[in-house]
This record gives C-alpha cells, sequence and structure tokens, in this order.
C-alpha cells in the first residue's frame, strides 16, 4: 500500500513539473512566433495545463482501463469548474473577459453535449475520436486567426500577465523553448504511467471501480495545475485568467483527451452505463452554470463560489456512497441527478432575477 501511495505521488509531482515546463515553453515559443496574450491563455496556458489530462487518458485507453480516460476528463471537468472557479471566487469576485463569455462558454458547453450524444451508444469511438480532434484543430486555428484581428488596446490589456520572451533572457531561444517542451511532455509520460498503476492498484485493494478513481483522485490529481495557475490568477487579480484556464481547459478536455485517445484505441473508449445515465449530465450541469456569467454583469460572486464548492462536495458525497454498493449505482445516480438539477435550475432563476435587477436603471 505504501508503494503505491509513494508511486501515485511521485506520479503526481511529475505531472505537475512536466506540465510546468511544457507550459513555460509552449507559451514563450508561442509569444516569439507573435501569437496575442489572450490566445496564449486560451490554449497554450489551457491546454498545457490539460497535458496530465492527455497524457493519463491515453497511457489508460493503451493498459486497457477506459474508465480510468473517461472519468479522469469527466471529473476533470467536473472539478475544474465547481473546485477552482469556486476556490477563486471565495478569493475574490471573478470578472469575466467579454470573449470568454460569447465565444467560449458557448463552444465548452457545445462540446460537452456534442461528447453525451456520441457516448450515449455505450463507446466512444475512433471516428467520433478523429472527428472531435478535428475539431479541437478548428477551433485552436479559429483562435489564431481571430488573434491576429485583434486590436493593440486588447493585446496590451492582457500584456502583463504574458510577459514577452525577451522579458527571460534564459528561455529567450528558440532550441532553450522546445527543450523545455520536449523536458515536459517526458514527465507528463513518465507521471501518467506511475499515476495511473497505482490508482489502479488502489481501486482494487479497497474495491473501488476504476470510473470513481478516475472521476475523483485521478481527476483532482492532473488538476493541479490548473488548480495552481487559477489560484495564482486570482489572488493575482488576474481575475478572467483563472476563467480562461479552466473553459479552454475543459474544451481541451473533450476534444484533445478523449478525442486522441479514442482515435489511437483502434476499437474505441468504452463509456460504462454508470458514467452515461449520470456523471457526463452532471458535467453538462456545471458547464451550463457558467452561463448566468453573461447575465450578472460578467461576474462570478463570492456566494455562487460558495455554491460551487457545496455541489462538488455533494457530487463527491454521492459518488462515495455508491461505490459502496455498486448494484444500487444507478439508484443513487437518479437521486444525485435530481439533486443537482433542481440547485442549477434555482441558481439559474437567482442569477436571472440578479441580472434583472442590476440592469434596471436606479
Amino acid at each position: 500500500m505504501l508503494q503505491h501511495v509513494l508511486m501515485f505521488l511521485l506520479g503526481l509531482a511529475a505531472l505537475v513539473a512536466g506540465a510546468e515546463l511544457l507550459v513555460r515553453g509552449a507559451g514563450r515559443l508561442a509569444l516569439s512566433l507573435g501569437i496575442t496574450p489572450l490566445v496564449v491563455g486560451l490554449t497554450v496556458v489551457a491546454f498545457g495545463t490539460s497535458a496530465p489530462e492527455m497524457a493519463v487518458s491515453i497511457d489508460a485507453v493503451m493498459v486497457g482501463n477506459d474508465d480510468i480516460a473517461v472519468g479522469n476528463v469527466v471529473g476533470s471537468n467536473i472539478a475544474n469548474i465547481l473546485v477552482i472557479l469556486g476556490i477563486s471566487a471565495l478569493i475574490t469576485p471573478l470578472l469575466v473577459h467579454e470573449q470568454i463569455i460569447r465565444q467560449e462558454i458557448p463552444i465548452m458547453i457545445g462540446v460537452s453535449l456534442l461528447l453525451i450524444v456520441m457516448a450515449m451508444d455505450g463507446n466512444l469511438g475512433m471516428i467520433e475520436g478523429i472527428v472531435l480532434f478535428a475539431l479541437l484543430v478548428v477551433y485552436t486555428a479559429f483562435l489564431v486567426i481571430q488573434s491576429r484581428r485583434a486590436n493593440r488596446a486588447t493585446q496590451e490589456e492582457f500584456s502583463h500577465e504574458f510577459p514577452t520572451a525577451q522579458a527571460s533572457r534564459w528561455d529567450a531561444h528558440w532550441s532553450v523553448q522546445g527543450l523545455l517542451i520536449v523536458a515536459g511532455l517526458g514527465l507528463l509520460v513518465l507521471g501518467a504511467d506511475w499515476l495511473v498503476d497505482a490508482s489502479v492498484a488502489t481501486a482494487r485493494i479497497f474495491g473501488i471501480s476504476d470510473l470513481v478513481i478516475g472521476l475523483t483522485i485521478v481527476a483532482v490529481g492532473t488538476s493541479m495545475p490548473e488548480i495552481a495557475t487559477s489560484l495564482v490568477a486570482a489572488i493575482r487579480g488576474e481575475r478572467d485568467i483563472a476563467v480562461g484556464n479552466v473553459v479552454g481547459s475543459n474544451i481541451f478536455n473533450i476534444l484533445g483527451c478523449l478525442g486522441l485517445s479514442a482515435a489511437i484505441s483502434g476499437d474505441g473508449i468504452v463509456v460504462s452505463e454508470a458514467a452515461r445515465n449520470f456523471d457526463v449530465w452532471v458535467m453538462l450541469a456545471v458547464a451550463l452554470v457558467c452561463l448566468p456569467i453573461a447575465l450578472t454583469g460578467r461576474e462570478i460572486a463570492r456566494w455562487e463560489g460558495a455554491l460551487f464548492i457545496g455541489y462538488y462536495a455533494a457530487y463527491v458525497t454521492y459518488l462515495i456512497l455508491a461505490a459502496q454498493q455498486h448494484a444500487q449505482l444507478q439508484a443513487f445516480s437518479a437521486v444525485m441527478l435530481t439533486f443537482v438539477l433542481p440547485l442549477t435550475v434555482i441558481g439559474l432563476i437567482v442569477c436571472f432575477v440578479r441580472a434583472n435587477h442590476l440592469s434596471r436603471p436606479s
């Protein structure tokens, strides 16, 4: 048991270190190529911090643990919004950039719906994986093209968040940036292998399903780079970056992590009945919770952050209860679904009322 814990911690450390090297190297390289800082935040930073999820999902599929691959992505997307945005909003109310409201949040909701449609037959096939990954390429290309049309004012607005490549002399050269990327990828692969092995072994010891392990321990573990990035951004006052990192990561998790994993799997990824009937719907519900941001003065308030954390605590509690009685998993899922949806509806109604109140002339 101690060996598995040590392997898990070493794997997690390697993932975090690898993601840090990858983000730094890719971020400097992207800025050297003239991509705007906002797009770097939505792609390089968001995708880079999702690299652990990518590595874990691919590794899990390669060794036949489809539940880990699916649970890792779905659980990470749920944790990204409820935990990361929740804690960040508690630190300081989160103001959101207009592009994230109008473009990235609807895209995140759209790809979540697309995943549900594709997974309803119980298998995310190779062709479906190729389609998802192709959409990621199109999305990234669109952002790059869009960034070239950005005006100088937008670039200056975000220049303090991502300093230019020349601001740091030791990593200003492209060869150093490339070395950082390669080293980061190597640590991610190694860390992913250790993390998956330790998680599966722990699941077997305690009789917990791979899906629950993927939805909780692995999901939160691989979300550590997003957690660190968003919390630091919130503390420093870079509040829209905290949201952009989360939304961009969620888009990448579905299109990149599951898309590429399914594309290279050959027979596709098996999506369990438990995940299809419950967890993917929770993922969609929490994505929809982000929608009222556009209706509340472009802000996630502290009380909304507390509500997010409450959602996640309830979700994990029911997962644990369900794991102890696998025969009744579907019943527990139904109870949880009836719990999440009413709270989401209430939250939406409150936000609508609040938005109408704020929009009235004083």
